[in-house]
């Protein structure tokens, strides 16, 4: 099964709209739709792993420290943090490459940082 992607709140919405602009059929969640206004990190993780949807975050500061916390008693479907800097035509593609290239079972419990 392809992967699934779940924006968190601080995701530039942009990212989102560019893949699905791209690549009609990715399952690509924005936050609002999941709403995740105003839940804290430990609360999105546990969302996008409900719904077994790797999360997408520029949160490169507090995530890696509250995903390693959640792993520990839950399984996640996965993090990508996206580095704020990175050009979005770069983040499109390089989502769109893991949304073609891998199973969403490669990405259980693991966080990369884009690009990889």
């Amino acid at each position: 099964m392809k992967p699934s992607f779940q924006a968190d709140e601080d995701l530039n919405e942009v990212i989102v709209k560019a893949v699905l602009r791209r690549e009609p059929s990715v399952d690509f969640q924005t936050a609002r739709a999941a709403g995740l206004s105003g839940l804290e990190e430990f609360a999105a993780l546990a969302l996008a792993a409900r719904s077994g949807r790797l999360l997408a975050t520029h949160d490169r500061r507090t995530m890696p420290g509250h995903f390693a916390r959640f792993i520990t008693t839950e399984t996640s479907a996965g993090v990508m943090i996206v580095p704020q800097a990175m050009p979005i035509v770069d983040v499109v593609e390089s989502l769109l490459l893991i949304w073609a290239a891998s199973e969403a079972e490669e990405w259980k419990n693991r966080i990369c940082v884009l690009p990889l």
